[in-house]
């Protein structure tokens, strides 16, 4: 359960009660860090309206490559929240969930390309207590996805640490998005 409840729709107004059809119709359930942050309407808004536009923005990058350096972070955040519902989201797409078993050995499984792997290695740098990324790996991120790719890149996994931080910090934990429990959300 998280440290702050989640606003319940019987307590919603009128734009919350929209939001939230709009995850159900979308996620087949309300996604509970929308829920608790609905505490503050004007963040839950800029928070919501920013997720549409970065999910809109983001195109530079192969889908793959993007997915798996937020999914990282995820885990090495710990966001238990953010692992379940990235799984989902992975698995809407029509990418290989098997090998997300693999992530810890990334740098040697066959499961993952050069490219996967620099952007797995980049979430790394970037996720850790201090911030590890030097000049020669951004270089190499620019040589293979441009300059464009890298501030992708760079943004998707800055936007990840604060996602699972927040819900580290708030006590949000996975909602069953993967397992079907609390969720069956269609295949698109």
């Amino acid at each position: 359960m998280p440290r702050i409840p989640a606003t319940k729709t019987s307590e919603a107004g009128l734009f919350l009660k929209l939001a939230y059809r709009f995850a159900r119709r979308r996620y087949g359930a309300v996604p509970e860090p929308l829920a608790v942050t609905a505490h503050h309407p004007g963040l839950m808004r800029a928070g919501a309206v920013h997720e549409l536009l970065v999910e809109r923005a983001s195109k530079r990058l192969p889908s793959p490559v993007r997915e798996l350096a937020v999914y990282r972070v995820a885990t090495r955040i710990g966001c238990s929240w953010c692992v379940d519902f990235g799984t989902m989201l992975q698995k809407h797409e029509g990418l290989d969930i098997e090998r997300l078993k693999q992530i810890d050995d990334y740098a040697t499984s066959p499961a993952f390309s050069e490219q996967e792997r620099l952007a797995i290695a980049y979430a790394d740098a970037m996720s850790g207590e201090h911030v590890t990324v030097t000049d020669e790996q951004v270089a190499e991120l620019e040589r293979e996805f441009g300059r464009e790719g890298v501030i992708e890149l760079t943004y998707q996994i800055a936007l990840e640490n604060m996602r699972a931080r927040t819900n580290s910090a708030l006590g949000i934990v996975d909602q069953g998005f993967t397992s079907g429990d609390a969720c069956r959300v269609p295949m698109p």
